[in-house]
């Protein structure tokens, strides 16, 4: 029922194709959790380049999914990444991405039969 996500933008690229769509979600649930991880990983080994690397990459896929919360704290990982933070400053950030990630992952599959 679309609570953690928005399709909008999704069907709008789509022209409303259904199978379109049903690709974009696929690659989301198989190629994002991954993703994150790799932020994560880059964040646990003060890898700051690294963390902004998949943090840029996942950016414009979590705007096209309508997960606006999740967007915004990616623009804050990316800006620590930059200023080469601590690991403390950042670390409930990227665990709020990846909860919110996770719910709208969960969701779509349930929603999809993904």
């Amino acid at each position: 029922m679309a609570l953690k996500y928005n399709l909008a933008k999704v069907y709008a690229l789509s022209d409303n194709d259904p199978e379109f769509v049903n690709e974009i979600l696929n690659l989301f649930v198989t190629e994002v959790p991954e993703d994150l991880m790799q932020i994560g990983e880059g964040i646990k080994k003060k890898d700051h380049k690294h963390a902004y690397a998949f943090a840029h990459k996942l950016k414009p896929t979590l705007d096209l999914l309508g997960l606006n919360v999740a967007f915004e704290e990616i623009l804050q990982i990316e800006a620590w990444t930059k200023t080469e933070g601590k690991k403390k400053e950042i670390i409930e950030t990227y665990k709020s991405v990846k909860s919110q990630v996770k719910d709208a992952i969960k969701e779509l599959k349930k929603d999809f039969d993904l």
